[in-house]
């Protein structure tokens, strides 16, 4: 099982998981050039995809949906009110609907040799929601656009061997940045993203001695940078009561312009 972020941030998502068999995409935000470039460089063919899971009917986690289901018929998961908020966007131009595939959280579903669960998650969205992965023993989860989380998400993300978490903003940068006011109060509240110092407390609930990879991502262009996400969650690991220190774990930050490394399970 292998999981790379083809680029995750502000401006668009997309994140490759895949066995030998069987190859998804969770969100598809970017555009289908990059996508390709991507998929390539891993040895995937976007005409090999067996899907898209969509958490998400926002414009950075589905831009590229339309030319991806106009070139090579890929099936489309999401819940339905996700689907049918993409159906009514113009953006994406026309492609076949019946490549539409409703998803409920909370039930799982089969891709290929792969096992997927949608968990709700707080966004404001439609119906959003993370996934989580298995194949065979090895399971990873994609979990972002979060405004915070509780004790429901932190139990569909138990015993991961590679997580792919939100750290969007530095409260700090935030609280002083640019952005207008009403922006500010949505990115904080419960419906909007998860802190650098959230995504570091809610590791601490979800670390175990198999944890093999843990990737911050979806960080804001404007009130975040890599460093501070990674020197902010490390230090909320450290300063945890579970026993473990950031460097008994491997922590990368996934960029929104290049590719991350390929964790492979």
């Amino acid at each position: 099982m292998r999981l790379v972020s083809i680029a995750s941030g502000s401006s668009g998502n997309c994140i490759y998981v895949g066995t030998d068999s069987t190859h998804i995409l969770v969100d598809a935000g970017i555009s289908n050039k990059r996508i390709e470039q991507g998929l390539n460089e891993i040895g995937v063919k976007a005409s090999e995809l067996d899907g898209v899971v969509i958490t998400h009917e926002h414009s950075d986690h589905v831009k590229g949906l339309g030319v991806l289901a106009r070139k090579h018929g890929v099936p489309m998961y999401g819940t339905k009110e996700t689907l049918e908020e993409i159906g009514e966007m113009k953006s994406l131009g026309d492609y076949s609907k019946d490549l539409f595939c409703p998803v409920c959280p909370d039930v799982g579903f089969t891709i290929g040799d792969m096992e997927i669960k949608p968990f709700s998650i707080d966004h404001d969205a439609a119906n959003p929601v993370a996934y989580r992965i298995q194949s065979g023993q090895k399971s990873v989860a994609v979990a972002t656009d979060m405004g915070h989380y509780d004790a429901y998400i932190i139990d569909h993300l138990q015993g991961l061997d590679a997580i792919l978490l939100e750290s969007n903003h530095d409260v700090r940068m935030l609280e002083t940045g640019p952005y207008p006011y009403y922006l500010k109060r949505r990115i904080l509240s419960d419906h909007g993203h998860l802190s650098n110092d959230n995504a570091g407390r809610l590791l601490n609930y979800i670390l175990h001695d198999h944890m093999k990879h843990i990737f911050l991502g979806h960080l804001s262009k404007e009130n975040n940078y890599e460093a501070l996400a990674y020197e902010t969650v490390k230090l909320e690991i450290d300063q945890g009561d579970h026993g473990y220190k950031s460097r008994d774990f491997s922590i990368s930050v996934a960029s929104r312009d290049r590719m991350s490394q390929i964790v492979t399970l």
